[in-house]
């Protein structure tokens, strides 16, 4: 990305985007296609939010173009990104002629929003220690892309995009041959695709949407989870804008959060372990119910549709077990151990803010629930469940109660934190506002 221009997640793009986001669309009609129809797909492509996704397509025909590519290069990235949907030269038409096509649909675009539009000075983006990590990439895979594709010199014409033409491009032309063709990526080489796409500024869906992941087994660990999880996640998912959905497809939605960096199913399997633990404890059905009304802010009030606490987590369990089936078949969901050693440090975070928990209620307006009340039934959390789970419901109910920390709390917050491998943005985007700093 030039430094003229703020990051493409910056620019509101959640996917691939300019002349990828049109190879990616041609592959996805497959063979075929002519040129009035590919046109089109630039045009539809131009046309996006208002126009202003002309500016990067442009930018990126443009960029090859300026580029001493010869055309037998520009010609078989084209082919391997769009998994030959479209070839030019079928239709009497060079690469590089088709390029300049493109530019003009984007230039043409762009005047309609501004008449006086012409498009600047191409600024490819060739810092050579992003290159070179792209190269390295790209040469880990030369064995599997040449296997997948009858295309010859693909390896070498990516290469040459990357270190000759723009290596912002050559990148995702590089990850569009890489799905174009469904060549299996190991899991660890995605994450440095992953890491390599975020230095050059691309949204993750870029990197991760088509690529065929070679996953790990499922697993519980907290890797890639940088926010709230299990449970205590699931309850934030019902405080608002559940409610044109049933109860149970709310759950099938969020048993899907996996994120970019998880194996699929690593969310229903958390979800899983959390609610099985309540399940599995002596736990009253009445103090279920309480912590369930007290993380969702009374957002879906199963004491008001006849539904117990233990009977909705019975139904937690079953959309789990359900999700993991479809996409983690061998998976066999199992409790781990629980840490216990940190369940009388969190027992004294609950009781040194019990105080200020007397006299404030979830949802006062409607059925109020005190917030003595809520203290206790998780203190039983942490000593009859696990300490974890505990936390993650209190850090929970300091949020929905609006409790003010201390910069010492806090601080105590994070080490607990630290201890239970949460991630960065669990105490930023729950509790970090109620911090009351000098």
């Amino acid at each position: 990305m030039t430094q003229e221009r703020p990051t493409y997640y910056e620019l509101g793009y959640g996917e691939d985007f300019g002349l990828t986001a049109l190879t990616e669309r041609l592959n996805r009609q497959g063979p075929g296609t002519g040129p009035v129809g590919a046109l089109g797909c630039a045009e539809e492509i131009a046309d996006g939010s208002e126009g202003e996704e002309a500016v990067e397509l442009g930018e990126d025909a443009r960029r090859l173009l300026a580029s001493e590519l010869p055309e037998r290069i520009l010609r078989t990235v084209w082919l391997a990104s769009t998994g030959n949907a479209f070839d030019p030269a079928d239709h009497g038409m060079t690469c590089r002629g088709w390029l300049e096509r493109i530019s003009e649909v984007s230039t043409a675009r762009l005047r309609q929003n501004k008449r006086s539009y012409a498009p600047p000075p191409v600024q490819p983006v060739r810092d050579m220690r992003l290159c070179q990590a792209v190269v390295a990439e790209l040469r880990l895979m030369a064995r599997a892309l040449a296997s997948a594709s009858a295309l010859p010199g693909l390896v070498d014409a990516l290469e040459r995009v990357v270190t000759g033409a723009d290596g912002d491009l050559g990148m995702r032309l590089f990850l569009r041959a890489l799905k174009a063709h469904a060549v299996p990526v190991p899991y660890e080489q995605y994450r440095r695709l992953l890491e390599l796409g975020r230095q050059f500024g691309f949204p993750a869906g870029t990197v991760h949407d088509g690529l065929y992941i070679v996953w790990p087994q499922v697993s519980t660990a907290r890797q890639g989870v940088q926010g709230d999880f299990g449970l205590s996640q699931l309850a934030r998912q019902f405080t608002a804008g559940w409610h044109y959905r049933t109860p149970r497809a709310a759950v099938e939605d969020a048993v899907t959060y996996d994120g970019y960096e998880r194996p699929p199913g690593s969310e229903a399997a958390i979800l899983w372990e959390d609610t099985r633990r309540m399940l599995e404890s002596g736990l009253p059905d009445d103090t279920i119910t309480v912590l369930w009304l007290a993380a969702t802010n009374r957002g879906y009030n199963i004491d008001q549709c006849g539904v117990g606490g233990r009977e909705w987590l019975e139904q937690v369990v079953e959309v789990c077990e359900e999700h993991l089936t479809a996409v983690a078949p061998a998976y066999l969901p199992a409790t781990s151990a629980i840490h216990t050693d940190t369940g009388d440090a969190v027992l004294r975070e609950i009781r040194d803010m019990a105080p200020l928990a007397t006299g404030k209620a979830i949802s006062p307006a409607f059925r109020p629930l005190e917030g003595t009340t809520v203290m206790e039934a998780l203190e039983q959390v942490v000593t009859q469940v696990d300490p974890d789970l505990g936390f993650r419901l209190f850090l929970r109910t300091l949020e929905v109660l609006q409790l003010p920390l201390t910069e010492e709390r806090y601080a105590r917050y994070e080490i607990l934190g630290s201890h239970f491998q949460y991630g960065m943005e669990h105490l930023l985007f729950s509790v970090d506002h109620l911090v009351q700093r000098t």
